[in-house]
């Protein structure tokens, strides 16, 4: 019963014992039956206005202006219950921020915003009213913390229609918050060769009419900046040459161009007009019918005497150097050209002859030259010195003076074999492909040091020296095939070998963890990688999401429960919430989860807060549960008088002590 009602009740009755007999004339010793039964009537009358006093009070309090508070009541604000916010009586330091009543978590008599709800700083106001929910006064999409397609997939708010060009998620690429129309389009977004999916003529601008014949890809000549000016792929061209190069569209034929057809590929590229590469193959007359000096080049002044078949030595390619020399169609001696100044003569150190070439060489080569060596009682490098004879050439590889080791006395070329013990240069300055055999089109990318690898013996068995091979391309030759490759249980990546094992040995390896594809445990399982330990935390969650790929330990894990009250300044080990080494936290007294005292209830303590006086009256774990709240004392039992203001937060988790 509240201090005014009882106080009322009082005074009628002490009212009601005095009038009742001073007016009835009853004598004090008559009226006492009389006046026991009145004043029960009245205590029942009093006893029922005591249980409308909280109906009246609140009339009272309904004249009370709260806009004095700097919190008006607008809106559905002005039709809640007082207690739905000023929980357990306390009026000071109530939460005004939308977010502090209406979150999920809240403990204010609001409504709360569901799970559903899109992801948003906690600023209700930048949609809603103080009116109601829906619909939205606006949508601020300053507030959302979501990408744009978290939103607008077509369930939650309008997504991509049917018709809309192929791209990605990312809507904010080229739409806007104002508008969806006006788009500023990226083609950063759009799939390479895919440009026809959209201009096609009718999505957006296509092929004009008088467009050259091509393909649909767009990109091969144009960029996303303009149309022009387009980079000319002519691979993309489904038309002849001179459907465009007709003179009109594009440059044609001048006109002194040589008699020809229109097919303009025969002779020139697509990358410039000279030089042209002329096609002789369609050319049915001799040589001489065009290269006769007027239709085409001819013969110049200073040409040996020959017959007029330019093709019995020239090739349609190049007129020099010559394909040949045809002998037979020769007209002088041979010394009318091997003269040293036409073609080439006798050398400096030529043994003593005459100038009838063809004594000792044929027309195919000088070499073989018809000598008999059988009278030669010296080495061969005492007349092959260059002086006497013929000595090593200067495309000759580097070899000691002893030509007996590789040549034989009939012919300098083919040689009988090669000694390599008198070779003197590099492996590759003859087994370049040209001079000796080379490396194969299936050998593995090396360097061109042979003797690295190889012996003079033979190419195989070959010992190998990994310093020759290119880095990151191990793979080219350990696939499995060529060489040992990954084994079946080698850990899921793509990267080269050499990013983690070394030339020398495959263990130890240097791990790299950037380039595994996998998850942490597909390793880390304590049989391919060291796992968790006997006494880890219980958890399903990967080892990232605690430890980073430099060091197990420091483990650094952030909370995301919406339960979490915030990292504590004292820094408690884990196990002092989860006190079973696991996901699962055991509250120490369950029945304030999720507020503070659902683990500190034993922390707290009643004498040092104190509820009201006369009696000396002191709060509940209950009724503080949440520590961080404000705990006043009040003067009685009333909770209407405040003696002692203690608006809070007494404690909070960002203190290094309770």
């Amino acid at each position: 019963m509240s201090g005014t009602a009882s106080n009322g009740c009082k005074a009628v009755l002490e009212s009601y014992d005095m009038k009742t007999v001073s007016s009835a004339g009853i004598t004090r010793t008559a009226a006492p039956a009389l006046m026991q039964h009145t004043r029960r009537v009245l205590l029942l009358v009093c006893i029922l206005l005591t249980c409308l006093a909280p109906d009246v009070a609140a009339q009272q309090e309904a004249g009370f202006d709260h806009f004095q508070t700097g919190f008006p009541l607008e809106g559905a604000h002005s039709t809640a219950q007082c207690t739905s916010c000023h929980l357990q009586g306390i009026f000071e330091g109530t939460p005004v921020a939308c977010a502090a009543c209406h979150g999920q978590t809240s403990r204010m008599g609001g409504d709360k915003f569901p799970a559903s709800h899109v992801k948003v700083l906690p600023l209700c106001e930048e949609c809603h009213t103080n009116q109601f929910w829906k619909p939205l006064a606006r949508m601020n999409h300053d507030a959302v913390i979501g990408s744009c397609f978290s939103c607008h997939d077509g369930a939650t708010a309008t997504g991509k229609s049917s018709s809309h060009i192929q791209s990605g998620s990312a809507c904010e690429d080229c739409h806007t918050t104002s508008t969806w129309s006006l788009a500023s389009f990226d083609h950063a977004g759009v799939t390479p060769g895919t440009c026809f999916s959209c201009h096609n003529g009718a999505t957006a601008t296509g092929k004009t009419a008088n467009h050259i014949q091509s393909g649909s890809v767009c990109d091969d000549c144009h960029t996303t900046s303009a149309w022009i000016p387009a980079v000319f792929d002519h691979s993309n061209v489904t038309g002849s040459c001179s459907s465009c190069h007709n003179g009109t569209t594009a440059t044609g034929k001048t006109p002194n161009h040589i008699q020809s057809g229109s097919v303009c590929d025969d002779c020139h590229t697509t990358s410039a007009w000279i030089p042209a590469v002329f096609d002789h193959s369609s050319v049915t007359g001799s040589c001489s019918s065009c290269h006769n000096g007027t239709a085409a080049t001819g013969k110049s002044s200073s040409h040996i005497q020959t017959t007029s078949a330019c093709e019995d030595c020239h090739g349609t390619t190049a007129w020099s150097p010559v394909l040949r020399v045809d002998h037979a169609a020769v007209l002088g001696t041979c010394f009318s050209c091997h003269n040293g100044t036409t073609a080439t003569g006798k050398t400096a150190n030529h043994i003593q002859s005459g100038s009838v070439c063809d004594d000792c060489h044929t027309t195919s080569a000088w070499i073989p030259a018809v000598f008999d060596h059988s009278s030669v009682t010296g080495s061969c490098s005492s007349c092959h010195n260059g002086t006497a004879a013929t000595g090593k050439s200067s495309s000759h590889i580097q070899t000691t003076s002893a030509c007996e080791d590789c040549h034989g006395t009939t012919a300098w070329s083919p040689v009988l074999r090669v000694d390599h013990a008198a070779v003197l240069g590099t492996c590759f300055s003859c087994h370049n492909g040209t001079t000796a055999t080379g490396k194969t089109p299936n050998h593995i990318q090396s360097g061109s040091v042979c003797d690295d690898c190889h012996t003079t013996s033979a190419w195989i068995p070959a010992v190998f020296d990994h310093s020759g091979v290119a880095p990151g391309t191990c793979t080219t030759c350990h696939n499995g095939s060529t060489a040992t490759g990954k084994t079946a249980n080698h850990i899921i990546t793509t990267a080269q070998c050499d990013a983690c094992h070394t030339t020398i040995a495959w263990l130890p390896a240097s791990f790299d963890h950037s380039l595994v594809t996998g998850s942490c445990s597909s390793c880390h399982n304590g049989t391919t990688a060291t796992g968790k330990p006997a006494g880890h935390f219980v958890t399903g969650l990967q080892c990232d999401e605690c430890h980073t790929t430099s060091l197990w330990l420091p483990v650094d894990y952030r909370h995301t429960s919406p339960l979490y009250p915030g990292d504590h300044r004292g820094n408690p080990v884990c196990t002092a919430c989860h006190q079973a080494n696991s996901e699962q936290v055991v509250w120490s007294a369950p029945a304030y989860a999720p507020d503070c005292a659902a683990c500190h209830a034993n922390d707290f303590k009643p004498g040092s807060h104190k509820k009201y006086v006369n009696p000396d009256t002191f709060y509940s774990v209950s009724e503080l549960r949440d520590c961080s709240g404000s705990c006043h004392t009040y003067t009685d039992s009333s909770l209407t008088n405040i003696s002692r203001s203690r608006p809070g937060p007494e404690h909070r988790v960002t203190s290094s002590d309770f």
